[in-house]
């Protein structure tokens, strides 16, 4: 059971349903990872234009949620692996693929030095060398992309810490954490 409840989007406030309504045009409904931090139309927000931001960044959309199910698995965030496996297979990425990505593994040595990184990143703290830039550098990745590989990195644990500590409800096909 939830240790927040999602918001009631009937109940909510002028502030809340115009944030509610933005997310459900991209989503087809709320789901509630977002009605569960919208208890704060701040953290709401922040949480909505950071996906916005990065959506409009210069790393594709699938190296994104290959980072995010990475990232969800290492967080023991089993909503947020969920989502992203979607999403992946919405932005062209393969099951297996996502799959692998989950496990921090890649076929593509490109997208694998970005996995590698991202999974520094969390595991490590932020405590990364130059050495691990190096690598991704050498990978091809320009500073903007190492930059928003970090982004994504640092929304997802946003996104995991929502889920994880409010145990919320997973809305979106379950995906087993490996």
């Amino acid at each position: 059971m939830a240790n927040l409840h999602p918001v009631e989007i009937a109940s909510a406030s002028d502030a809340q349903q115009l944030l509610f309504k933005k997310v459900e045009g991209a989503f087809g409904a709320v789901p509630n990872m977002f009605r569960t931090i919208g208890h704060s139309s701040a953290a709401l927000e922040s949480m909505w234009t950071s996906f916005g931001a990065l959506g409009k960044g210069s790393i594709s959309p699938a190296l994104g949620e290959q980072i995010a199910v990475l990232v969800a698995d290492i967080n023991r965030c089993e909503y947020c692996l969920s989502a992203h496996t979607v999403l992946g297979k919405n932005a062209g990425v393969t099951k297996e693929e996502m799959e692998l990505a989950q496990r921090g593994v890649s076929n593509d040595l490109k997208v694998q030095a970005a996995l590698d990184f991202a999974k520094k990143l969390v595991t490590q703290h932020g405590q990364v060398s130059r050495d691990d830039i190096g690598l991704v550098k050498g990978a091809g990745f320009s500073d903007a992309e190492l930059t928003e590989i970090l982004a994504h990195v640092a929304l997802n644990i946003f996104t995991n810490y929502t889920n994880v500590a409010f145990d919320v409800e997973v809305d979106f096909p379950k995906v087993s954490l490996s």
